[in-house]
């Protein structure tokens, strides 16, 4: 009897127009680089295959990744590296506070792996990075994208203290979908988390969370998580396709017209949400700078 053929390789559905990117080659986009390499710094536009990073960079822009380039969790859409992390680098604060002056930015986004092995998850650690930026680039905006520290009150609390604009934890996906989407994450955990930014922080701080859509999601859920959002008192939203890093990712199950991100951008501002970023490429920190809070430092 004769043997079963061997399976076919999974294949990447093929990408829309609306997907395909011009790759620059300006001097800035080197010397974005070059800065990045010279003070060994992480960001997630690299570790996380952004689709963006090439716009980004030529604009001299960046998402600062800080605690390392490896990850205790092991999220299903996710490309940076699930390992064992090495210690946090004290210095580090030091050189994200130094990048972002050589690039002259008005406006950085400081992101970091979830650091489940440590007591506080990291937040003491962003926090010095914050006060380190601040501190050598007076009047700058500062964002932070954290991971859920756990829904702990103590962590939550010591990032506030920096006195960051913008507080932003992504929720990432539907109610129905964070299971299979989301390592130890879970949907009513992040929403706690944001419900704690806004309700410790006050005006003080503007927070912020966002969607990846293309996971199999049903437009009510996108409603219902949109509605959750607001609930829990966030202002700022991103919407933004989702896109298989790698094979061993979770596949796209869906590519979503730009048509149908105009209309949930339409359907967050009718909600009341003060700032609404919705398109294939929008990511987390894409053009962030385009919202200016208007906060006391």
């Amino acid at each position: 009897m004769p043997s079963a053929p061997p399976a076919e390789p999974p294949v990447r559905p093929r990408l829309p127009d609306w997907l395909r990117l011009q790759l620059p080659t300006s001097a800035t986009f080197a010397r974005t680089r070059s800065l990045l390499d010279e003070l060994n710094l992480h960001t997630v536009c690299e570790s996380a295959k952004c689709p963006n990073h090439w716009e980004c960079w030529q604009r001299a822009t960046a998402t600062f990744m800080i605690g390392g380039d490896r990850c205790t969790r092991a999220c299903g859409f996710c490309a940076v590296s699930t390992l064992k992390p090495l210690a946090l680098d004290p210095d580090e604060p030091r050189r994200v506070a130094e990048a972002t002056r050589r690039m002259g930015l008005r406006h950085v986004v400081i992101t970091a792996v979830a650091r489940d092995d440590v007591a506080d998850g990291g937040a003491a650690h962003f926090r010095a990075t914050v006060e380190a930026v601040r501190q050598l680039n007076p009047g700058i905006v500062v964002e932070v994208l954290t991971p859920d520290f756990l829904d702990k009150d103590a962590s939550i609390d010591l990032v506030l203290a920096a006195r960051p604009q913008i507080f932003n934890h992504n929720l990432e996906t539907v109610r129905r979908l964070t299971p299979s989407v989301r390592h130890r994450a879970t949907y009513d955990r992040s929403l706690s988390v944001l419900r704690k930014v806004k309700g410790r922080g006050g005006t003080a701080v503007y927070s912020k969370s966002g969607m990846m859509l293309g996971l199999g999601e049903r437009r009510d859920e996108v409603r219902e998580a949109m509605r959750d959002l607001r609930e829990a008192g966030v202002e700022l939203l991103t919407l933004g396709q989702y896109l298989q890093p790698t094979l061993k990712h979770l596949p796209v199950v869906e590519f979503i017209a730009p048509a149908v991100f105009r209309e949930l951008e339409g359907e967050a501002r009718a909600m009341g949400f003060r700032h609404v970023a919705s398109g294939p490429l929008v990511r987390s920190s894409y053009h962030a700078d385009d919202f200016q809070p208007s906060l006391p430092a």
